[in-house]
Order: structure tokens, then sequence, then C-alpha cells
């Protein structure tokens, strides 16, 4: 019997805007992955799973006990790392007993293992095992806050163990200690995430859409080589049928044609007088009705074929990625685009400096990657960078050509301007046409260029972002890029992912997510917190 199961359920937004409708599912113990576009209902359907609200209509059963990590760990005043473990209230329990203020309730259901279990969990989970569990949950960063919630989930196993994109917000660490956990777990888990090495732990993945869910055996490296393969499945198949489209217009203009010249020939005869009225009328009612018979069979091919092709059309743009056509930025081998000569930067007020005698430089079309754990000064790093923080000591120089700085949140865009009007304001020599085709290469075509920035999800914003800055005729020569994937969908990964790859100017990134890392070409690394 499966463990979390949705029969025949349905559920639409306020606006009456259908997230699945008759969806059945079942999750067993196994380790499933659940993907799809931000928006398609992936959070909605854990909440309806978890009992968290009604389903509009079907039913969901549940089997067992299930542990849930929400996508953040909620800090509240006066909260501890017992809090967070979900263990708190046990350890008052113990707290009262040992000072002899328990009651017999309390002798009843005291868990006198609890710390012992709690110090095996948590360095599982890249924490000390003799974490002061009584300290305040303020004082730590929201990446070992989310490892406490994680190690929570270990101090009393469930059967059903329920992550919502666990990774978010967390550095290379604390990924890998969620990936570990996953390794390790042999019962169920269902876990809604973008991170491709999360689901690379996964035995299945279930694919969310308008359309329904679609069940993938397999890890996401299964996964991705099946919708590879539906992907050229369906540019075969539209091929196929522009192809049939251009048989039948050509049988069509040669049956005019053949027509054309028999009614030319009849006029001929009955001009000549070769053959009598009556058979020459004969004969043309028989042509007539032969001719509307292969009129209406033409017509009901052609109709079938132009319906082929347009559901074959569809099925492409739903597999289309973005084309890696991106302006160059002119930027030669040995052109130096940025240099830090021992930078030192801290926070005002602050003790101890973020980032103390840092020096390095950007030469060329170099791809850079900065790494370090949570708080190691990433982040500042980028935007001493790009011009946005001063230094306290040394200096930063940038030589020209341009600098663009991005995140998801895409800051650039103005909200109530459209994609093509915030594009035109950045590139304001550009022609019509010219904005038009630079959009459309990130797949902003016709109507959807002229959506307003501020509808539009994570992942198209940044998209916009990138065709604005990118996709203009001399694009900048230095490309800063902040976790430009937290948040993002898998397809919007693959479309970033891909624009950023044809950019061929400098690149400094920093970004916890190594399939990124790889696909853009990262060919040096600038290492802090070490």
């Amino acid at each position: 019997m499966p463990l979390l199961a949705a029969e025949s359920l349905s559920h639409h937004t306020p606006d009456h805007r259908p997230l699945f409708e008759d969806l059945t599912l079942a999750f067993g113990a196994e380790r499933t992955g659940l993907v799809g576009r931000n928006g398609v209902g992936k959070s909605t359907l854990l909440r309806l799973l978890l009992g968290e609200i009604p389903p509009q209509s079907g039913r969901v059963l549940r089997q067992g006990r299930v542990g849930l990590l929400p996508q953040a760990v909620r800090v509240m005043p006066g909260m501890t790392a017992a809090d967070a473990l979900g263990i708190a209230p046990a350890l008052a329990r113990l707290d009262r007993l040992l000072a002899g203020e328990g009651d017999e309730e309390d002798l009843a259901a005291a868990d006198w293992t609890v710390e012992e279990r709690a110090a095996a969990a948590l360095p599982k989970m890249g924490l000390p095992g003799d974490l002061d569990l009584r300290r305040p949950l303020g004082t730590l960063s929201g990446g070992e806050a989310t490892r406490l919630a994680l190690a929570g989930l270990l101090v009393d196993p469930p059967d059903m163990l329920v992550l919502d994109e666990p990774t978010n917000n967390l550095d290379a660490d604390g990924r890998a200690a969620i990936c570990a956990l996953l390794e390790s777990w042999r019962s169920g888990a269902l876990v809604v995430s973008h991170d491709r090495e999360v689901l690379r732990r996964m035995d299945r993945i279930v694919e969310l859409s308008s359309l329904g869910a679609r069940i993938y055996g397999g890890n996401w490296d299964e996964y991705r080589a099946r919708r590879e393969a539906d992907a050229e499945a369906a540019r075969h198949d539209l091929a196929h049928a522009e192809q049939e489209v251009a048989r039948l217009a050509r049988e069509r203009q040669a049956a005019l044609e053949r027509k054309a010249r028999s009614d030319s020939r009849a006029r001929r005869s009955r001009a000549g007088g070769g053959q009598a009225k009556i058979l020459l009328d004969f004969k043309k009612e028989k042509a007539g009705q032969s001719q509307s018979r292969q009129t209406g069979l033409r017509d009901r091919r052609e109709e079938g074929a132009e319906a082929a092709l347009a559901e074959a059309r569809a099925a492409v743009e739903r597999t289309d990625s973005l084309a890696a056509s991106v302006p160059s930025t002119g930027l030669a081998a040995g052109t130096t685009v940025l240099a830090f000569e021992h930078v030192s930067w801290a926070p005002p007020g602050a003790v101890r400096p973020v980032l103390r005698d840092l020096s390095f430089a950007l030469t060329g079309p170099e791809r850079v990657a900065v790494t370090g754990p949570n708080g190691a000064g990433k982040s500042t790093l980028l935007r001493l960078a790009a011009g946005e923080l001063e230094p306290d000591e040394g200096r930063v120089r940038r030589f020209g050509g341009g600098v663009a700085m991005l995140d998801q949140r895409a800051g650039g865009l103005r909200p109530d301007q459209t994609i093509l009007e915030n594009f035109r304001a950045m590139h304001p020599d550009a022609t019509d046409n010219a904005c038009r085709a630079a959009l459309a290469r990130f797949l902003f075509r016709a109507d959807a260029a002229l959506r307003p920035a501020g509808d539009l999800s994570g992942g198209e914003t940044l998209r916009a972002a990138l065709a604005c800055v990118l996709g203009g005729p001399r694009p900048p020569r230095l490309l800063i890029l902040d976790e430009p994937t937290n948040h993002l969908d898998l397809d919007s990964i693959a479309a970033i992912e891909r624009a950023v790859a044809a950019y061929d100017g400098a690149l400094l990134v920093a970004s916890h997510d190594p399939d990124f890392v790889a696909a853009v070409g990262i060919g040096r690394v600038i290492a802090l917190g070490k």
C-alpha cells in the first residue's frame, strides 16, 4: 500500500485557473523527485498530500508518519536550536524531571534518549554533535537552521520524508549533506527540487504539467535522456508534418492545373461540335461529381495535415530551448577586464572584515567561479566587482567595455514596462526588427515580448534580463551572476545555461550548482573562507 496517494485529485487557483484535473498518483517506499515549471502546482500538490489544504475534488490517502522540510525554516524570537530540531518539548520535559518539577504525565512521556539521538543526527547534516541545543536559533545562519530541521527528521525518522526545495539557500557543504541523506534513505521520500545533484539520488521522476503527471523511471540523468529523446522525436514529427502539408499543397496545385487543362479541352470540344450536347453535358456532370469528391477528400486530408502540423509545432515549443546565439563582445584574449588589488571590506560596525587583502585579475574571456560557505563574502566580492560597493582598503579596477550584474531577481528591469520597452530603453539605437529578433533568440516571440516585466516568473525575469543585457549589438565585456539558478525551474535553468554558454565575454559567477558551473565552462575558481 502506498504511503501517500492522490486519487482523482483536482484543484484550481483562486482565479479558477486549473492546476491539475483528475490527478492520480501514488508514492511508496521509493525516492521520488517531483519536477515541473514554476507555477504548475508542485507546492500546492504537497500541501494537498500533507492535508494542509482540502482538495476541491478527489481524495488523499496517507499511511504512516510523514516528516516535512518546508522551503524555508521560520525563525521566530525566542526559538532555539531544539525548536528547529523539533525536540524542544521533549527537552523541556526532561529538564522538569531532572529538576524534580515533573509530574506523572512528564514521566510517562519522557524520551530519555532524545539528546543522544540528536547528537548522532547532527553530524550527518554537517553540524557539530555537541551543538548547544538551547542556543538561540537567530544566532545561526539560514543554512544552519535548514540543516537543523533536516537533522530533526533523523532524530525520529518518518515513514515518508517530504522535502520542498531542500537545497535553496544552502552552501556546497549543506547540499552535500542533503545528497548524503537521500543516498542513505531507505524509506519513502518525495522531493520537490530543481537541484540536479539531488535529483540524481532519486529512484524515479514525476513531471507535473498542466496536462497532468508523467512518470519516468530512474534518476535525473535517465529523465534528461528521455526528455531529449522526446524533443528529438517532436522535431522529427514537425519536419514530417511540414513535408506532408507541402506535399498536399503541391497535389492541390497539380489538381487545379489538371482541371484547368480538362476544362479547356471541354470548351474546345463543345465549340467544335464534335460530340452531341447531351453527351457533353453528361460528361461534364460526371466530371464535376468526381471533382467534388476529390476536392472534399483533399480538404479533409489537408485539414488533418494542418492539425497534425499545429500539434507538432506545439510539441516542439514545449521542448524548445533557448537559441544559443549572442552577439560578440569583441573581447581579445589578452585584455584585462577586472583587477582586485589588495582589497579589504567590512560591513559598518563589524569587527572583522568579510574580505581581507584580496588580489586577482580577469584577463580576456575567462570564466571564474567564486566559491565558499555561506557568509564567506561571495556576494560582497561580486558587488565590489560591479561597482555597487567600494573597498575599505585597496582598489578595484574595471577596464571598460561594460559590466552587467544579474541575480534571479534581475532588478535592472522596470516592472511597469514590457520586455520590448525594457530592451529599447537599454538599446535606443536598435531598430524594431533588431529588438524583436534579439528577444526571439531568448524565446520572447511575438506577443510574448509585449508582456510587462512585472508579470514574469523568476525564470522568465532572468531570461528577459539576459536578453536585454546580452541581446544588444555589443554586450558588456564582463557578466557577473550571483546564484542565478536559485528558485528557478529546470527549463529556466537550461535556458540560462545556453545563453551564458553562448556569451563570449568574461564571466564572474557565484553558484552552488555544480551542473550550472560545468555547463557555462568555468575554468578557474576563487575559493573564499579557506
